[in-house]
């Protein structure tokens, strides 16, 4: 369904177009119309499936801009979705100019107090940092019409039930509430039960998490080296379309002028850039004019390009579910697709994390060498030096051609043709990444992670051998392509290591 279709204001349709939202997903589909309705919802599905987008746009739309009190309040488990709920509703009410305000822990107060007081119309906090503000009285809550339970599960596993209870008491009775769950548990049912008015439960079915067709890697790499493995795993695989994603917008702009520094046909799409911009680059890789798109998870939503045959996670991703919807862009519609993913040895739980959902264990890579690289660069090269001479007619520089070719031998001429088309200077450009903030620590419980807790365990896994170029034949590498008898066994799939050997 068309966001058109929803009953939304042009305000809000041109703020979901400057999204880059196409199309409603099933949880936006069966929830909006609800909520502008003023129905109490209780909405379960998987993160990542746009519940943020499920709420927001109908509080935009019922948001009065002439009155600067507390209209909505959203309950968020964490800061860091307290921090991400902020922006997406900050983007959704850009055009309609209304005020959003964070409130959470590990921050000024005396700053969020200051926010507060010019007047936020949809605040966004941490319960615990909500009931500080409450008991401080620097929190006016008394005009809310639409209270958000985000992420409710993960708040009572956390301990927050007293806070919740607390914030929900503090509200007016005569409001509409919201409750957004992966879960059903018994403590969310007596919420709705005790604190909400005949709420309808829309449950969103989780989708299959992964796919038979995506074969899953990962690479083990310090953080200072993942710049100049992706680009050796590029040369390697030289893949017809692929989608590199990164954690932040800063990443992706740094990611793509490294990329085309060294000679790949990238292009980025973030939050920031216009529509117009964004549709240009779409149509582009879909053309196959852009090789590889590189993009922040909330850029991609929607995304669907057919013939991606890999997926790069440069940043693991925080949120196991996230993870799903990144490869999922890739294995689609019969064919077969591979993703890798990058991964620090602070990163290790997060992997295990997106092992644990997709009960799937990525196989390890072996990083290729740089003489592995240039082969594989080279390789691509003499596909492409094939079509250049059969498109070449020798008749039109006659004498310079008759003047080269008495003056060097035909191997050299092909070696510089080659050397030309390939272009491994690129391979050795000298480019830095900016340095990101590191993923919370998993082993620290609470402090700051989504998932209140990790593993225990430590690095479990060693090194592994690489696969090696599937697109091209005479490569020089073993097993490049899957076989029907590889297809038919998923849990016995291997790496396959190169058989180019180093020199040294």
């Amino acid at each position: 369904m068309k966001f058109a279709e929803l009953g939304l204001s042009k305000d809000l349709l041109s703020a979901v177009q400057k999204q880059g939202y196409e199309e409603a997903t099933p949880i936006q589909e069966k929830t909006i119309p609800l909520t502008l309705a003023g129905k109490d919802v209780i909405g379960q599905a998987q993160t990542g499936t746009g519940k943020t987008a499920a709420f927001g746009l109908p509080i935009m739309e019922e948001i009065d801009i002439n009155e600067p009190d507390v209209q909505a309040l959203i309950v968020s488990p964490t800061r860091e979705l307290a921090i991400q709920t902020q922006d997406e509703m900050f983007k959704l009410g850009r055009d309609k100019h209304v005020r959003v305000q964070a409130v959470f822990g590990g921050a000024d107060i005396r700053r969020q107090i200051n926010g507060l007081q010019h007047g936020a119309q949809v605040v966004v906090g941490t319960p615990g940092r909500l009931i500080d503000h409450i008991r401080r009285g620097t929190i006016n809550l008394s005009h809310v019409k639409t209270l958000v339970l985000d992420e409710a599960d993960e708040m009572l596993n956390m301990g927050f039930l007293d806070d919740i209870e607390a914030i929900l008491k503090a509200v007016p009775d005569v409001r509409q509430t919201l409750l957004f769950s992966a879960t059903m548990p018994a403590s969310i049912k007596r919420i709705g039960v005790q604190f909400m008015k005949d709420p309808i439960h829309i449950q969103i079915e989780a989708k299959e998490l992964t796919t038979d067709l995506v074969e899953q890697y990962y690479v083990r790499v310090r953080e200072n080296e993942k710049f100049d493995t992706l680009t050796r795993i590029l040369d390697v695989e030289q893949p017809q379309l692929a989608i590199l994603f990164g954690r932040t917008k800063r990443r992706v702009d740094e990611l793509t002028r490294g990329l085309e520094l060294r000679g790949y046909n990238a292009a980025g799409i973030h939050g920031d850039l216009t529509q117009q911009k964004r549709s240009q680059v779409l149509k582009q890789f879909k053309n196959g004019e852009i090789r590889i798109l590189v993009a922040t998870d909330v850029a991609a939503r929607g995304l669907d390009v057919s013939g991606v045959d890999y997926v790069y996670n440069f940043d693991i991703p925080q949120d196991s579910e996230s993870y799903v919807h990144r490869i999922g862009r890739t294995g689609r519609a019969g064919s077969y697709g591979t993703s890798v993913t990058f991964v620090t040895n602070s990163e290790m739980d997060y992997l295990k994390d997106i092992e644990k959902l997709t009960k799937k264990r990525m196989l390890p890579l072996k990083p290729p060498t740089f003489e592995e690289a240039v082969a594989g660069r080279l390789a691509a090269a003499t596909a492409k030096v094939d079509g250049i001479i059969q498109h070449t007619n020798a008749e039109l520089a006659e004498d310079e051609v008759t003047a080269l070719a008495d003056k060097y031998d035909a191997k050299t001429l092909a070696a510089a043709l080659l050397g030309s088309v390939a272009d491994i200077s690129q391979m050795n450009a000298p480019f830095t990444l900016s340095r990101e903030r590191p993923l919370p620590n998993k082993h620290g419980g609470r402090g700051g992670n989504r998932h209140g807790g990790g593993y225990r365990g430590g690095n479990r896994r060693d090194g592994g051998g690489y696969r090696g170029n599937r697109g091209h034949s005479g490569g020089g590498y073993r097993g490049g392509r899957r076989n029907d008898h590889d297809r038919g066994g998923r849990g016995q799939r291997r790496s396959h290591d190169f058989v180019i050997k180093n020199k040294d």
